[in-house]
């Protein structure tokens, strides 16, 4: 499984800041005039919606700096990707239609580029239902990603950080995503994992799916369209430290090879994008 583990700057400790221009009653009031199934089915449940970023906005502009920063560069990220992280419109932006783009090119001189996106710094969770709406990718070699890390990763580096994967896909199984749990005795490939698939052949690219995690003490259930796949909890992983009973920030991301997804080849079509209609994060009554 995958192991993101490259943290490169200092972290702003602060808790809650809310995702999307307005403060959170404002964010709540947007996403109530539009609730879908599984925004409906949280909060009947007697969930709040903590924050919320509904990537509205002027086409080709830029995430909101207020929530989203950027990591940046090469070398790999642990896993022998093969792209340049950069904080380019190319690569990341909003469509004009309420969804953050981003997007993987190929260059003209073979080269890639993508975008990671992060929350480091400027917004934490610590519990709660962390879901998103995206629309994945296509094609051999393609590695999108949303998931979390643990805000301490500048001091106690990964895997003691911990790791939630609430959605990975590899390009060479289109109609499978995982969830994964990282930590200490329990990383990379011995990491804890759910793995949903589609029927009949569809892929996960075809539309959007609600990729999210219902985070507790001591456990990580994880949902797709709003039915759950697997949970694990602190007994799942025996005599391991569990991680994840502290806050964690958010990625997204989009990797162009790797260990796990492989390179693309011939088959796959760039530029590729993976399209996010909205991050929230519900705090569980």
């Amino acid at each position: 499984m995958a192991h993101h583990h490259e943290a490169q700057h200092p972290l702003d400790r602060r808790r809650f800041l809310t995702l999307g221009v307005g403060g959170a009653a404002a964010a709540a009031v947007a996403v109530g005039s539009a609730l879908d199934s599984t925004a409906a089915s949280a909060a009947t449940s007697g969930a709040v919606l903590l924050a919320a970023d509904e990537f509205d906005g002027a086409a080709g502009s830029a995430p909101n700096p207020g929530i989203w920063r950027f990591d940046t560069g090469a070398g790999g990220w642990g896993n022998a990707e093969l792209q340049t992280y950069t904080d380019s419109r190319r690569n990341s932006a909003l469509d004009g239609a309420g969804n953050l783009v981003i997007t993987a090119r190929r260059e003209a001189d073979g080269s890639y580029t993508s975008a990671r996106l992060k929350t480091e710094g400027t917004f934490t969770a610590q519990y709660g239902r962390i879901e998103a709406r995206i629309r994945v990718p296509r094609g051999q070699g393609l590695w999108p990603a949303f998931w979390m890390l643990g805000a301490d990763i500048g001091q106690v580096g990964w895997p003691a950080c911990g790791e939630i994967d609430v959605m990975e896909n590899v390009g060479h199984e289109p109609g499978i995503v995982h969830g994964t749990v990282h930590g200490p005795g329990y990383s990379g490939a011995q990491g804890l994992s759910a793995a949903a698939s589609l029927p009949n052949g569809a892929a996960f690219a075809d539309d959007f799916h609600v990729f999210g995690v219902d985070w507790r003490p001591g456990s990580v259930t994880w949902f797709v369209d709003g039915v759950a796949q697997r949970t694990v909890t602190r007994a799942d992983i025996g005599s391991s430290p569990w991680v994840f009973d502290k806050p964690f920030f958010v990625v997204l991301n989009v990797a162009v090879g790797g260990t796990w997804p492989g390179s693309p080849d011939a088959t796959t079509r760039f530029p590729q994008q993976m399209l996010v209609d909205w991050v929230r994060v519900w705090q569980q009554a």
